[in-house]
């Protein structure tokens, strides 16, 4: 079985969850608090970052979200999250790398250091400023998936693929750090509320961080 190394309100090893969740694939989960560098973690991941998947028996260890996501696709053909013609694969991608790496910088990334690394590392209040310019960053983010679900299916086109799980991932930290204002986007409150009741993001929804609270309506699939 693989042992996916993760914290809680890790947004790529949410990404990887539910991969596989959707793919049905089973796994665990292994606490690793990557601020603390612990030796052993490092001797897996030089870069210090999650998620690190691993299988002890096989000797494989996969490093980096979009390399294990990449991986499981191409390895369990259940459900494939990257597919299509050339064209849709690359704007799968394209929007797969939006999230992971604009949305992360704009909004989750601030988020995860105001609300949770200064409370629960370096013992500290908030800047709210940083918060306010994340909350404004992310409404726009919103209009962005706002305007992609009015004119596709899905984020990238006809079928759910791994764009919308790298979405879906990032949002769900944002929010449960309460960095997400709701009104006013209709369309990705649908598609966000239609991934809650997926079985692969309920067990994401349950879980909670040390000492931070999410919103009430957090883990409500009807909010």
């Amino acid at each position: 079985m693989w042992h996916l190394h993760q914290y809680p309100l890790c947004p790529f090893s949410r990404k990887v969850r539910l991969l596989l969740g959707e793919k049905g694939v089973p796994y665990s989960l292994v606490r690793e608090n990557p601020w603390e560098q612990r030796d052993e973690f490092l001797h897996m991941n030089p870069a210090g970052r999650t998620p690190v998947m691993r299988d002890p028996e096989r000797n494989i260890t996969l490093v980096d979200s979009v390399a294990i996501s990449e991986y499981i696709d191409e390895t369990v053909a259940t459900n494939p999250m990257i597919t299509g013609t050339a064209q849709y694969r690359a704007e799968t991608r394209r929007l797969v790398a939006w999230f992971d790496e604009q949305f992360y910088g704009d909004v989750t990334q601030p988020l995860l250091h105001e609300r949770m690394k200064k409370r629960l590392i370096d013992r500290q209040p908030p800047e709210s400023k940083i918060l306010r310019e994340a909350m404004k960053l992310a409404n726009g983010h919103l209009d962005y998936i706002d305007y992609l679900i009015d004119h596709r299916a899905w984020l990238s086109g006809a079928v759910m693929s791994m764009a919308d799980l790298a979405a879906a991932a990032q949002i769900s930290v944002a929010d449960y750090l309460g960095g997400i204002d709701w009104t006013g986007h209709e369309q990705t409150k649908a598609w966000y509320a239609m991934f809650k009741s997926r079985p692969s993001f309920r067990p994401l929804l349950s879980e909670r961080m040390e000492v931070i609270t999410p919103p009430k309506h957090y883990e409500q699939v009807d909010f």
